[in-house]
């Protein structure tokens, strides 16, 4: 099952790499073999390309939490893409018929995105592969419904100018987002092997944030364009740019609560109340079974937050928790436990269903939410699988003895899974 999983994952992955790979050597042979049509719009819209892959991926950081990494992850140049978007649609310049076409579109903007990426490529931050096939497929899709449309006149013959262009402009660029969703999930089922729905959710509800700015800017562009020329370019560019800082600034903002989180998580191990590594391992574990089950979004980042502070409540006790392992207690001192953590944890300012999970991992699992079972089973796994006698096989073995009562059976198989997968390296004994 797992080999089956791995192999069908590299196949997905080599199937979209191969494609556009393709479509990318077939528009730069095609681009050398007829020669550039408006050399003058090619340089704009390839510095323009340029400069936002330039500016874009310097936001990528090395060791960014995965929320964040996800966030970056489905557009870390959102201004390359924007001027991309608006070159594959493209089709009058100050009044003017164009006459690039679809393979001149591709090789403009993978040379200047190759370009933008060599700063990048140079520190060892070079632009990551899915997100390289991503662009050149999205860019060849806009173009090719596009650019042989225009060139031959059925598109200006049948809805003209006006709204009813504009309009067809949009849902063209929402139909090429919604297709570079459907593909940037594929990807991440290759490689993550979690459901595809909730991942397909992610793309989809990141389209409403970043992913909207950069179609409209796409769409304003290209209008800007017919009309001004390409002196609007740098007019149209600015609100991107703006929106691009600002994301810096809450990401960065996210960063650093989830480091104070983090921080706070480990005052247990730093005053001896849980092993080293205790919290880090049961928040990885969680967010991956997590994502087993179907959480995305906020409820994924709320349970890893939890996940991160399920502990923090023996900071409370007078006497500490031999070992700090609390799947072995009895309930009612598990229940004490996770009170006085969900109370620790309201005082922090963060958002109160962090607290309420805290507070309900010790309840009995029929009357938990999906969240609270998943911090409850992992954390349980994580305490037991230190266990020398037993280890990490041990650990599942016991906790599906338990599902009758303690754990429930839907999460602990989701852990099985996820665990015989490799996502997560097992505990550590002691």
């Amino acid at each position: 099952m797992s080999g089956g999983r791995l192999s069908g994952g590299r196949l997905t992955i080599g199937l979209v790499h191969g494609a556009a790979l393709l479509l990318a050597l077939g528009g730069l042979a095609g681009t050398l073999w007829q020669g550039l049509d408006e050399p003058g719009h090619a340089l704009a819209f390839g510095v323009l390309v340029a400069l936002g892959e330039l500016t874009g991926r310097g936001a990528r950081r090395v060791g960014v939490p995965p929320m964040l990494e996800e966030l970056w992850g489905r557009e870390p140049a959102p201004l390359a893409a924007a001027g991309a978007l608006a070159y594959a649609l493209l089709g009058e310049s100050a009044g003017r018929p164009t006459t690039h076409g679809v393979l001149q579109t591709v090789a403009v903007v993978v040379a200047a995105g190759l370009v933008g990426s060599v700063p990048h490529i140079a520190r060892g931050h070079g632009p990551d592969r899915d997100q390289l096939a991503l662009r050149v497929l999205t860019v060849g899709f806009a173009a090719l419904c596009f650019q042989p449309l225009y060139n031959a006149g059925t598109l200006t013959a049948r809805i003209g100018e006006g709204p009813r262009y504009a309009l067809f402009l949009l849902l063209l660029l929402l139909l090429t987002a919604l297709c570079g969703a459907v593909v940037a999930a594929l990807l991440r089922r290759a490689r993550q092997h979690h459901p595809y729905g909730p991942l397909l959710r992610d793309e989809l509800r990141a389209l409403l944030g970043i992913g909207s700015a950069v179609c409209a800017t796409g769409a304003v562009m290209a209008l800007g364009v017919a009309v001004a020329g390409l002196w609007a370019l740098p007019v149209f560019a600015v609100p991107l740019l703006l929106t691009q800082v600002s994301l810096r600034r809450w990401a960065a903002v996210r960063t650093t609560n989830r480091q104070t989180i983090a921080s706070l998580a480990r005052a247990t191990e730093i005053a001896g109340c849980t092993p080293p590594g205790h919290a880090r391992r049961v928040a990885a574990l969680s967010r991956a079974v997590g994502r087993e089950l179907g959480l995305s979004g906020p409820a994924l980042t709320d349970l890893e937050y939890a996940a991160l502070m399920h502990d923090i409540g023996q900071l409370s006790l007078v006497d500490p928790v031999d070992g700090g392992a609390t799947a072995p207690l009895p309930a009612a001192e598990q229940r004490r436990i996770a009170l006085l953590g969900a109370a620790v944890v309201r005082r922090t300012g963060v958002h109160e269903a962090v607290a309420r999970i805290v507070e309900q991992q010790a309840d009995p699992y029929r009357e938990q939410p999906l969240p609270a079972r998943i911090v409850r089973t992992v954390n349980a796994y994580d305490d037991l699988a230190g266990d020398r006698a037993g280890g990490a096989l041990g650990a599942l073995e016991r906790l599906r003895l338990g599902t009758a009562r303690d754990y429930h059976p839907d999460v602990v198989e989701s852990l099985a899974r996820v665990l015989a997968r490799g996502g997560v390296t097992p505990a550590p004994p002691g």
